[in-house]
């Protein structure tokens, strides 16, 4: 199987991005849109984006394959976030340095407008307490404006230290820092967003993660893995040596996954399933202009997908998700469930006994079968 880049933390977007005050169609509840630019960014063209590999972004939740207790484990995602009391005073300092970019701007403009003022002679209050040195049109709510932006630019010049140990919510002993974040003094930093990406054990059994440990059977030490089959155009649901994907990053997908948008599965029957980050290439890509790139999201088969995510040479991801583009996602037909699917599990191979209600058990029941879609598996009541 082949290996791209890895997903240890969060990865930009391909285009510039701007921010809408609309209703976000991604989140609810989120009074505001995220949305691309047609610029490219500078870490896009630094990172060679024009020869980078683009593959399909699938909708799910990221797992990585490493080891633990020494035999290769699968970990889920585990953001380490700060507390509600360090979380204000991070948001006060990114507000902060939303209203700095343009105080300086705003100092500058305020003092030509008086001086142009003042050669004018325009009106001036004649409030006592002010001995009538304000100009009339500047009044308590511009006043007040100036004061709120002087404050926050005062904050924003302030030196902001995160204190790990006490800024943080608790997390389990088991827990690790994802790969690429930064450390100082050998403690994990925070990324961007004041968040540390990282990750905890899938244990067997585990209730928090039992959609997780569906997928995987520490025992015989094999994955549930979708993946392409040597047939172009076929898909192939088949058991993986968790040895040939140690250290790989991959998405779950699944019934109780992101609200299902691949129609895995049911309530009574929960299919979930692992999808190596790159293992799906785009065969006929876009242009990587902002309208070549929406015309192929819309008008294309191939392009019924959640989003594009380009794997760099030197390792380097960079996405574009459908809703930098103000479109949306899920989608009634997806690319991923218009492929026909076949089933690969010899049981045979495996020298141990798979639980009756495993995903094992139902999937080797099913070895040779073939599917038209995804959503056309159905395990025998």
């Amino acid at each position: 199987m082949r290996r791209r880049g890895a997903v240890q933390r969060k990865v930009p977007c391909l285009f510039v991005t701007e921010v809408k005050e609309e209703p976000s169609a991604k989140r609810e509840r989120q009074p505001f849109k995220v949305l691309a630019t047609e610029t490219i960014t500078a870490k896009a063209i630094e990172a060679d984006i024009y020869s980078a590999i683009p593959t399909e972004k699938v909708d799910g939740t990221c797992c990585y394959v490493t080891t633990y207790k020494g035999q290769p484990y699968l970990w889920a995602r585990l953001d380490r976030k700060p507390n509600k009391q360090a979380e204000k005073r991070f948001k006060q300092l990114l507000y902060s340095q939303e209203d700095c970019k343009g105080v300086h701007k705003c100092q500058s403009v305020f003092k030509n407008y008086c001086s142009e003022a003042w050669e004018q002679t325009i009106p001036l209050c004649c409030k006592s307490s002010k001995g009538g040195r304000r100009p009339a049109w500047l009044n308590r709510e511009h006043l007040l404006e100036l004061k709120r932006k002087k404050k926050s630019y005062d904050l924003w010049k302030q030196e902001f230290a995160w204190n790990i140990e006490e800024d943080f919510k608790p997390v389990p002993d088991t827990w690790i820092p994802a790969k690429d974040i930064e450390f100082s003094n050998g403690s994990p930093l925070p990324d961007e967003n004041g968040h540390m990406p990282g990750w905890v054990p899938v244990e067997k059994n585990s209730k928090q993660y039992c959609w997780h440990s569906s997928v995987v059977n520490y025992e015989a030490e094999i994955a549930l893995v979708l993946k392409h089959h040597a047939d172009p155009g076929l898909l192939e649901i088949s058991p993986v040596p968790l040895s040939e994907i140690l250290e790989q990053t991959l998405e779950l997908i699944g019934t109780n996954i992101n609200a299902n948008p691949y129609g895995l599965g049911s309530k009574k029957q929960p299919v979930h399933l692992l999808v190596p980050h790159g293992a799906f290439e785009i065969k006929n890509p876009p242009p990587l202009k902002q309208n070549d790139i929406l015309s192929w999201f819309e008008s294309c088969n191939e392009g019924k997908v959640e989003g594009i995510v380009w794997h760099c040479s030197d390792g380097c991801l960079i996405k574009l998700h459908r809703h930098h583009l103000g479109l949306r996602w899920p989608l009634a037909e997806t690319y991923l469930n218009s492929q026909p699917v076949v089933i690969s599990f010899n049981r045979a191979k495996y020298d141990c006994d798979f639980e009756p209600n495993s995903l094992f058990h139902h999937f080797s029941n099913l070895n040779g079968q073939r599917f038209d879609r995804l959503q056309d598996i159905k395990f025998d009541s």
